[in-house]
Parts: C-alpha cells; structure tokens; sequence
C-alpha cells in the first residue's frame, strides 16, 4: 500500500471525527469509523513499511489531529453551524383581578386543549376543560390561574 493511500485514510478518519464532534454529537457510526480509519491507517504503515515509518505516522496522526481540533475550536467553526436564534419574550402573569370565575370571553386561537382568548379586552392563555374549542367561539372562565384561564364554551 503506497503511502499516498495511508495518508488518504489518515485524513478521512480526523475528517469524520470532525463530523462527528461538530455536526452529529454523541458517538455515532461517523465517530466509530473515523477511529478505524485512523487506527488502519497507521497499522498499514507498520504493515507495508515498518517500524520506524509506523512510529512517525502515529506521531505524525495524533499530531494532526491535536492541531486540527484546536484549530477547529480556536476559529469557532462549530459557533458558525449552530443556531443564532435567541428567544427574547416572557411569559408574564396577568392580574387576576382582571379575569374572575364566571366572565365571558372569545377565542382567538383554536383552544386544542391550550390557545389564545380574549376575556375582559385581555389577551391571556386559556386552557379548555375537555375538547378543542374553535376559534371566535364564546366561552366561560371556569377557574383563573396564575398565567392561564381555564374555560369551557358558552352555552
């Protein structure tokens, strides 16, 4: 086996580490043969060309392997594939003298169990107590929580 070949195999065993620690976290089938990859090629060159060049190449391996993961990290190349998004809202309690057992409202959002109503000009989360409640349907405050309202439909 030439040692172009040897390198070639190196090279593709650091490259599927490096999927595995930057795209598909945790140890997958990417992680498990990269690590062959690896180990095959340095045993192939202590197979094929011996000792002394089987020593430089695993020198040479954990070398480059070391270098590129610091490099990788160093340049945050694993910041740039993740998700930026940040999600800046709260969830804040409405007053509960605002809403009181036994006030009427209308649904914005269908209630499936969980959606959005308007009871007393109030927007607030409001949970049925059974069903789904369609949107713009009447409903009746049945018990006032500390973020949500739970109400069954008019009749």
């Amino acid at each position: 086996m030439s040692l172009f070949a040897i390198i070639v195999i190196i090279i593709l065993g650091i490259f599927l580490l490096l999927i595995e620690f930057l795209v598909i976290p945790g140890f997958t089938i990417f992680g498990a043969a990269g690590f062959l990859f690896m180990i095959m090629g340095i045993g192939a060159s202590y197979y094929f060309h011996g000792v002394t060049a089987g020593n430089i190449t695993l020198i040479s391996t954990i070398f480059a392997s070391l270098i590129t993961i610091y490099y990788i990290f160093k340049k945050r190349t694993w910041q740039n594939m993740g998700l930026k998004a940040s999600i800046d809202s709260r969830h804040e309690p409405f007053n509960a003298t605002s809403v009181k057992t036994g006030d009427t409202g209308i649904t914005i959002t269908r209630l499936a169990p969980v959606g959005k109503a308007r009871v007393n000009d109030i927007i607030c989360e409001a949970k049925s107590t059974g069903g789904f409640i369609d949107e713009n349907t009447e409903i009746e405050v049945i018990r006032v929580l500390t973020t949500q309202i739970i109400v069954k439909p008019k009749i």
